[in-house]
């Protein structure tokens, strides 16, 4: 029963792929991968849960105080605990995991691991290869008490690893009566494998001359000291022009796997790719017109740079007529979609186009894509792109400005990414527009 309940929570039963009202209306949303399962007529809660590499992690947190009504999740230590325990499990599974079976080697390990890692359902360590390393190897007493978050020592080469990734958001509807949006969301990964029972280091992070403050900063535990200015700058003052500029410095101790040393939001001054894109019907025909430009301070130099039409709610399409004036389209019938391929580099003139017609079938007893929100005029195309070695902010980590303080001379790697999340151009021509808030 508890594995049926889950699997219709996560929409992952074959036979309720159809709108639900008690789990899919907008009164249910659910941004936290925490739920409540309905088992024999009553309601289990907490369940935290989630899919990752084609596994689902889930785990029952003991919550000792009245669940009725639920209280804030962030009162309840043991959800919490149940993502360190579940994130443990799958940095073991696939950190370094070669073949199917290494895998399954490693899933008959858990349970006596987790004998090790998490006595009488007690979570002492979420590191489960420390676990693994007790179980085979007689332990060595520490002559130095370590931190919570560092269980046992590495040996080996000297490196840190610093990686920082911004993902953008934005809602573009091309309408007087309604204001464009969009956010930047960073997240500065470290790993660093160093030897020692309390090896410090320090991670400067810095903005070029017109880069965009970083706001709504939140640290690891392991951090050990900052600057009240760091800690003080909020997206929510608008107002203020005295915006720390950094360089933002982080002390800390290191744990000994990876992990998030900061996120941050930042409010740059434009998106990095503006849009138009206008959708009119016309009996079993649709015209389109798309325009887009990439902000000439964008890093013209994609990984991979998509654009997704879909026309759901309709009958399948059986012919589209569009031209573009750079890269390729394809067409996916059975998905009622369009992608338009961009590529990897905008021309030199940063603005490319599409238009045409597509003309769609009847609806037949068929299932075609069906969505609540893309209904009529209310259509919409969404971006996906990635840029290496670049960030909107314009924030870097300098190699030369990081302060290790341990044995041996750490060899030091920094990485840059700007990733497309949930980027948005909507129908001009929709008869009312859709807020990001109303599409979550």
């Amino acid at each position: 029963p508890f594995l049926k309940a889950l699997l219709f929570e996560l929409r992952l039963l074959d036979d309720n792929k159809d709108f639900v009202e008690s789990r899919d209306s907008c009164s249910h949303i659910n941004k936290t991968s925490v739920y409540g399962l309905v088992i024999g007529g009553g309601e289990l809660w907490p369940v935290v849960a989630f899919l990752k590499n084609n596994m689902i992690y889930a785990c029952v947190p003991l919550v000792e105080q009245t669940l009725s009504p639920h209280p804030p999740l962030i009162s309840i230590s043991g959800i919490s605990q149940s993502f360190e325990l579940l994130f443990g499990i799958q940095d073991f599974l696939f950190l370094g995991q070669k073949n199917d079976t290494e895998l399954n080697t490693k899933l008959n390990q858990l349970p006596d691991l987790f004998l090790q890692a998490c006595p009488f359902g007690t979570l002492l360590d979420a590191n489960l290869q420390n676990s693994l390393d007790s179980i085979n190897f007689a332990s060595v007493p520490h002559p130095q008490k370590q931190p919570a978050w560092r269980v046992g020592t590495y040996k080996g080469k000297p490196q840190v690893s610093i990686s920082i990734t911004e993902k953008v958001k934005s809602m573009q509807y091309d309408k007087q009566d309604i204001a464009d949006t969009w956010q930047v969301v960073g997240a500065v990964t470290c790993k660093c494998d160093l030897e020692g029972n309390m090896p410090n280091v320090t991670i400067s992070l810095s903005l070029p001359t017109n880069g965009s403050p970083l706001q709504d900063i939140l640290v690891h535990p392991c951090v050990t000291s900052l600057d009240s200015a760091i800690l003080t700058s909020s997206s929510i003052d608008t107002m203020d022009d005295s915006a720390f500029s950094g360089p933002y410095k982080f002390p800390f101790t290191p744990p000994l796997e990876s992990f998030n040393l900061c996120y941050y939001t930042s409010q740059v001054p434009v998106p990095p790719i503006l849009g138009f894109y206008q959708m009119k019907e016309e009996e079993i025909q649709v015209k389109i017109t798309v325009n887009l430009k990439l902000h000439e301070s964008v890093k013209n130099n994609f990984e991979f740079c998509e654009a997704h039409i879909p026309f759901y709610n309709r009958g399948p399409i059986t012919h589209v007529e569009c031209k573009v004036s750079f890269g390729q389209l394809e067409v996916f019938r059975e998905k009622s979609l369009l992608v338009w391929i961009i590529g990897q580099k905008f021309p030199k003139s940063m603005e490319i186009s599409l238009s045409g017609t597509v003309t769609f079938g009847a609806k037949s007893q068929e299932k075609q894509p069906f969505d609540e929100i893309c209904i009529g005029g209310t259509a919409y195309l969404k971006l996906h792109f990635r840029i290496l070695d670049y960030t909107l902010t314009g924030c870097y980590a300098d190699q030369h400005s990081v302060q290790v303080f341990a044995s041996g001379k750490p060899k030091i790697s920094t990485h840059r990414k700007l990733i497309s999340s949930d980027y948005y151009i909507w129908n001009s021509k929709a008869p009312a527009p859709v807020t990001y808030g109303s599409l979550l």
